[in-house]
């Protein structure tokens, strides 16, 4: 959520942003709305001050005359009268409070002056290439087709049991999948991550605060009984693992490390990406998560960018680093990185990572603060977030990438400690 008393003073800076988003045209309006609102707000507040200046005022002149036993009916009635008016204007105040705050849940987050402006894919900004393209002497196969010709991947069996989208894995694919994750884990708990596991299913304020809701509630599965969610993204438990905490100063940066099985409907996505594991319905993802002081935020985003690029490093994976423009930066976020791996199959890089920092976008919605050292004051966290990785795209990034003639595929070397 954005600070309204930065949005009131320069909505301008809102405005640019919203362009660089690609969402001037669609959004400006709300942003008019939103100041008016709180002009009408303040307006109503200072009412309520002179009504309750009055009040004050009034309640020593009648007990001055009750002194005198003189008539205070007059009064009295006035005071009847200001007292109906300032619960009038208190509830009106509280529901342009109301308004005010739902109108706040639906404007994304202030990208950062570094990110470029554009509207999709296309204008996002290629930052480094890693890593050696492999070149096969046979048409290379895709990860599904060898999975299945092996008796790894099981596409089918899944489709009959749950739907469209959904996989089992078996034996060695089953054994690959929690060798990827358990080298993650360790690797990520090296380099200072807190592991941490975090409840699958989570309630609606959960999701507001790290701003899946409202706007995006059609890309989650819902509980209907319960009225709890499906994670999204570990992301979401572990951000609001600090919900209306105070944090001290001198415990940040803290980094956590999640796996967690990960479930998206995937709205709007049908007819493409849809064969194999490259977008699945449940898919499993270790993740990263950070709770920094503001000025630290930018450079945790690089370290965290980092430390998920170390992982292809060791995978012996080629990828590349692009920074996301306005238009494909995540609601929540201010500057994006996103990996991309290296698909021989699609002759192309997929995006295996994103790395965010959504400043004190997610900390405002959650009530995430810290208590600073120097002046004991209290101020909102910086929260980050990105993928260290995707499982099932890295699993598929190897048997493409180190696939041989025979149909089969090696695994990498620094996996073999963990294929028992």
């Amino acid at each position: 959520m954005l600070d309204l008393k930065t949005l009131i003073s320069n909505p301008d800076t809102l405005r640019n942003s919203l362009k660089k988003r690609g969402k001037d045209e669609s959004l400006f309006p709300l942003v008019q709305q939103i100041v008016e609102l709180d002009r009408k707000r303040r307006e109503m507040l200072q009412e309520v001050e002179r009504l309750k200046a009055r009040r004050n005022v009034a309640s020593q002149e009648i007990a001055q005359l009750k002194k005198q036993k003189s008539d205070d009916s007059l009064l009295m009635e006035e005071m009847k009268n200001v007292g109906r008016e300032i619960k009038e204007l208190d509830e009106k105040v509280a529901a342009v409070q109301t308004k005010l705050g739902d109108f706040l849940l639906e404007l994304p987050n202030l990208v950062d002056e570094s990110v470029a402006e554009g509207v999709s894919a296309e204008q996002n900004i290629e930052v480094k290439k890693w890593g050696t393209l492999p070149e096969f002497s046979f048409p290379p196969l895709a990860h599904d087709d060898i999975g299945e010709r092996l008796g790894i991947m099981d596409f089918k069996k899944a489709g009959e049991v749950t739907g469209a989208r959904f996989v089992f894995l078996k034996g060695l694919g089953a054994r690959l999948e929690r060798a990827l994750v358990q080298f993650m884990l360790n690797t990520h708990i090296k380099n200072g991550y807190e592991e941490i596991a975090p409840p699958f299913i989570v309630n609606r304020d959960t999701l507001t605060g790290t701003g899946q809701l409202p706007k995006f509630e059609e890309d989650v599965f819902k509980l209907e009984k319960f009225e709890y969610f499906l994670i999204p993204t570990a992301e979401v438990p572990v951000t609001n693992y600090h919900r209306n905490e105070i944090l001290n100063e001198k415990d940040l940066t803290r980094k956590y490390v999640a796996f967690t099985p990960c479930f998206r409907s995937e709205a709007g996505s049908y007819g493409k990406d849809t064969k194999g594991l490259k977008r699945q319905h449940q898919f499993e993802k270790v993740e990263l998560v950070k709770f920094t002081r503001p000025e630290d935020s930018f450079a945790e985003l690089e370290k965290m960018r980092a430390d998920a690029e170390r992982i292809l490093q060791l995978l012996n994976l080629p990828y590349r680093v692009v920074m996301l423009c306005g238009g494909d930066t995540g609601f929540a976020a201010a500057k994006t990185y996103d990996l991309e791996v290296w698909s021989p199959v699609l002759n192309s890089y997929m995006e295996i990572s994103s790395c965010s920092n959504c400043t004190d976008f997610q900390a405002r919605r959650a009530g995430i603060r810290y208590r600073a050292t120097a002046d004991n004051k209290v101020y909102f966290a910086h929260t980050l977030n990105g993928s260290g990785l995707a499982v099932g795209r890295t699993l598929l990034a190897i048997i493409e990438n180190y696939q041989k003639a025979d149909g089969t595929f090696a695994i990498p070397e620094v996996l073999a400690p963990y294929m028992v």
